[in-house]
């Protein structure tokens, strides 16, 4: 494979960037009448006015056109970007005890005011971005106040790793699962894993001692303790002492720490760490390549439950894996991943993406026959996976045009 080949796909993912997913964000998910964004609009391009609004949809879409502004310096990406930090900044902090409101109503009062730690982690990854691209001392003061807080309120100080949820002032929960699909337990996979890239980010603009040793520490315990040596995949949710829970392999999120744990390293600059998170991001990467393809319709499976395969195909998933797989190739010059990234770019182009109404669609079955009745806007369904595998192949492509 040649500079040629990977050039075309940055000239269609920029492409598909640009006028398919950013044009879609910005046209239809500004609420003018009541501030910020619209936390509902259907399959069939439904707006629900009324919907709550969700601070994880909020945050991802301020990193999102952050991250757009680092790239292009049009006023319309930084309108978004300041709308949306405006919004998370005046309604989803509670300044009292320093956390993110999990839910606001469509008027931007609190409704469900838990600490999510997710919620906070992603607020963390957004405002470091937000920081990057216009170098707002007041956002970065804002996302460090939450690090802290985080690492004040969160942190398990006997096992290491961090709580799933707690009360708004910081006080045990009972209900600390993310959402109705996970496990009501104290740790999981995906809170981490999050956590490892907000950690990141703040560290790319705040060089702390404190940060320093809170992700490397963070980096070893996803290694130790997350991720399966013998699998290669990860281990999803956790009692307080790391002991598993569940017999799950999710495809989407080991594509995606592959590349997230190898990102942490390189970001931390330790060289032992590195080199233990390449073997690990390699392993993930072939495990998800042996496991989680489909040979015959293209793309990646969700997951495995208990050894029965789901076999729908969600949109965030395929965009991890161009990331994921593209950053293995660059990793070990494997042509089977450089080649794979490529496959399941072409089955989103085909399948996943919306050519009629913009964005992409929720997923699809095995074949590629749409999913009914999903969401194109929703708490879960937004433009930071999509986006950002587009930001990272043109950004990793660049790297080669430059040399």
């Amino acid at each position: 494979m040649g500079l040629s080949t990977v050039r075309h796909l940055k000239q269609q993912v920029e492409s598909e960037l640009r006028s398919n997913i950013l044009d879609f964000w910005c046209k239809y998910t500004p609420d003018n009448e009541n501030g910020g964004f619209y936390g509902y609009i259907s399959a069939d391009h439904n707006t629900d006015p009324r919907a709550d609004k969700a601070s994880v949809l909020n945050a991802r879409i301020l990193w999102t056109f952050s991250a757009a502004c680092r790239f292009y310096n049009e006023n319309k990406y930084r309108d978004m970007a300041a709308r949306a930090y405006e919004y998370i900044r005046d309604h989803f902090i509670n300044r009292e005890h320093m956390g993110v409101y999990w839910m606001l109503d469509y008027k931007g009062a609190p409704k469900d005011t838990k600490n999510q730690v997710y919620a906070n982690a992603f607020t963390v990854y957004a405002l470091s971005e937000y920081y990057r691209a216009f170098r707002d001392s007041a956002a970065l003061e804002l996302a460090i106040s939450l690090y802290e807080s985080l690492e004040r309120n969160a942190k398990d100080m006997r096992y290491g790793g961090y709580l799933e949820a707690l009360a708004c002032d910081w006080s045990p929960l009972a209900d600390m699962s993310l959402s109705s699909r996970d496990m009501n337990v104290p740790k999981s996979m995906n809170t981490h894993l999050h956590m490892l890239e907000a950690y990141t980010n703040l560290y790319r603009v705040w060089k702390s001692d404190q940060l320093r040793e809170s992700l490397g520490t963070l980096l070893e315990n996803v290694m130790e303790h997350i991720v399966d040596s013998i699998t290669w995949s990860f281990r999803l949710f956790f009692e307080m002492d790391w002991t598993p829970c569940a017999n799950i392999t999710s495809y989407g999120h080991d594509i995606e720490g592959s590349w997230l744990i190898h990102e942490a390293a390189e970001v931390l600059g330790n060289r032992a760490l590195l080199e233990r998170a390449e073997e690990v991001a390699v392993n993930m990467a072939e495990h998800v390549l042996q496991n989680g393809t489909d040979r015959t319709y293209g793309g990646i499976f969700n997951e495995m439950y208990d050894s029965k395969l789901d076999d729908n195909k969600d949109w965030w998933p395929q965009a991890e894996a161009v990331a994921g797989f593209f950053n293995a190739w660059q990793l070990t010059g494997k042509g089977a991943f450089l080649d794979e990234a490529l496959n399941t770019w072409r089955f989103i182009d085909k399948y996943i993406a919306d050519r009629e109404n913009g964005e992409w669609h929720w997923g699809v079955t095995r074949d590629g026959s749409r999913i009914t009745g999903t969401d194109k806007v929703s708490p879960w369904k937004c433009p930071y996976h999509n986006s950002r595998m587009c930001f990272e192949i043109i950004r990793r492509v660049a790297g080669y045009e430059d040399r």
